[in-house]
């Protein structure tokens, strides 16, 4: 029997993030019966990236402008460098997450995901763990800093990086189960919405020579400069 049949989940994430943070968990999602919609800022497609290389596309099915947290039933946070610096950076991605958290949503949240939380202002007094580089800026936030695997504060449950993906993924759903009841309830009070749309699965990127030499110019401009910055 399929554990989360008919939970709808929303996985919010821009061009950035980490591959195999969002591509592993929502096959875990789909595999127990949810309904997964990759919400993004814009429509088309984003990119993900295998730490610093580009990895692959992935189909937007719904833009921050098209849908609000209330059509979902849980959301998932993946990671990356790049992908939670530019979702905090957006008043519409902190209103999605604020409004998640506020009708007290499951939210799963890996590697560098907390950074859009601690921009939204909701990490004050929570406790978490996230990749160990941005440790500070969660505990500077007002939250307690946990170097575990996993950590599980309410609605939250949380994980440093790809190497703690088998306990995120079962984690997140025993949390999404656990609320299901809870999200029924809402859903029942509320009145049932249209379905969102559903995710799809990466593509392979176009293999253009000019594509993945500007992919490797980024990347080592990149290296180059937190090189710099660490030498400093």
């Amino acid at each position: 029997m399929k554990k989360l049949k008919g939970l709808r989940v929303a996985v919010l994430a821009t061009s950035g993030f980490e591959q195999v943070e969002l591509t592993r968990p929502v096959k875990k999602l789909e595999r127990q019966g949810a309904e997964v919609t990759l919400v993004s800022l814009l429509p088309g497609h984003i990119r993900g990236m295998n730490h610093m290389l580009p990895g692959k596309k992935v189909r937007v099915d719904a833009t921050l402008k098209d849908v609000k947290a209330a059509d979902f039933d849980a959301v998932l946070l993946p990671g990356g460098l790049i992908n939670p610096d530019t979702l905090r950076q957006s008043a519409l991605a902190k209103d999605f997450i604020h409004d998640a958290d506020s009708l007290n949503l499951p939210i799963a949240i890996i590697c560098h995901a907390p950074w859009l939380l601690i921009s939204a202002g909701l990490t004050e007094g929570r406790t978490l763990t996230s990749w160990p580089g941005i440790r500070d800026d969660v505990k500077n936030s007002g939250a307690q800093w946990r170097d575990e695997a996993m950590v599980r504060d309410d609605n939250w449950v949380s994980s440093r990086g790809p190497q703690d993906l088998p306990l995120f993924e079962r984690a997140m759903v025993e949390l999404f189960e656990e609320k299901m009841p809870e999200v029924r309830e809402r859903i029942r009070h509320a009145g049932e919405h249209p379905a969102p749309a559903r995710y799809h699965a990466p593509t392979e990127p176009t293999r253009r020579w000019p594509r993945l030499l500007a992919g490797s110019l980024a990347t080592a401009a990149l290296s180059f400069g937190v090189r710099r910055l660490a030498s400093r």
